[in-house]
């Protein structure tokens, strides 16, 4: 009797260790699996936080609008149409470049603006609206106010911190002379020396070509 229990002792300790090691190989394997899930959620976060400032984060007018009244930073106003191919260039070229992406994201609030868009546009409680749907140049009264009048495309206007426009400048930008006019308003250049062409002929930026 006494030898059948220090079998079943010795079976019952080996069988303990079994399952011991067992669960220590499950444990590690769910450790693993764990740290793998680790390794590919940061780096999503990291890829997606990367991919952010590689791309400006357009905003409607009306969003720009609740940010500013959150943290009042100048406003940059691409105003755009869907027939208009230099727009188009000027979105594939322009502003996929990351210096750019970086210099709008960071230093204003960057609106994405068609000028013939159909639905009103509420702005410092002024309602704006498009009266000329259905005709050719079917153009929006929030586009005729930003731009004066003055209807170019594509064009970009810029706001002040107090929600003023500043001014209009009309036509096709590259990187390297977008950087410098992003410079001239980020920096209130503007507002001692008024000559756009004579800071961006000096100006010394990051992009070089």
């Amino acid at each position: 009797m006494h030898y059948k229990c220090v079998i079943f002792v010795d079976v019952l300790i080996r069988e303990l260790h079994n399952f011991a090691n067992q669960r220590n190989k499950c444990i590690m394997k769910l450790f693993k699996i764990i740290l793998i899930a680790i390794f590919f959620l940061t780096g999503s976060k990291a890829d997606a936080l990367a991919s952010d400032h590689s791309k400006v984060n357009w905003l409607t007018i009306e969003e720009a609008q609740e940010l500013f009244n959150e943290e009042p930073r100048k406003i940059f106003v691409d105003v755009y149409t869907d027939w208009c191919g230099w727009c188009r260039r000027m979105e594939s070229e322009t502003f996929s470049h990351p210096r750019i992406a970086e210099m709008l994201n960071t230093y204003f609030y960057p609106v994405k603006l068609n000028a013939e868009q159909e639905d009103p546009i509420v702005f410092q409680g002024v309602t704006y609206e498009n009266e000329n749907i259905g005709q050719r140049r079917a153009t929006h009264n929030f586009a005729i106010a930003v731009l004066q009048g003055q209807m170019s495309y594509p064009s970009v206007a810029f706001f002040n911190e107090q929600m003023q426009l500043i001014t209009a400048i009309p036509g096709f930008r590259p990187p390297k002379n977008m950087e410098a006019v992003l410079a001239f308003f980020r920096d209130g250049v503007y507002e001692d020396s008024p000559n756009l062409q004579e800071f961006i002929s000096s100006f010394e930026g990051q992009i070089t070509e």
